[in-house]
């Protein structure tokens, strides 16, 4: 199973000799540089879905919150599970 986290977009950056686009995003207070080339419509202050440093898509603010929230319950959880063992 993959998945893919959302972050927003804090700083854009353009390679000068290919062109290519990144970004730093921040995922909840963690941030980190992530390839834009597959969403050449993203712009600071979107949200952006992450898999493996790629930005795949651009999202909602509401979406990502939804998921972001829905991460933050399964980590407790698994805190919780090892808690048990």
């Amino acid at each position: 199973m993959c998945l893919a986290v959302p972050g927003k977009i804090i700083s854009v950056q353009e390679e000068a000799n290919l062109g290519l686009r990144s970004g730093n995003v921040d995922f909840g207070g963690i941030r980190k540089e992530v390839c834009l080339a597959y969403t050449p419509e993203a712009q600071i202050g979107d949200y952006v879905l992450v898999h493996v440093g790629f930005a795949l898509t651009v999202i909602d603010e509401a979406e990502a919150q939804r998921v972001l929230a829905i991460l933050r319950e399964m980590e407790q959880l698994a805190e919780l599970e090892e808690g048990t063992a």
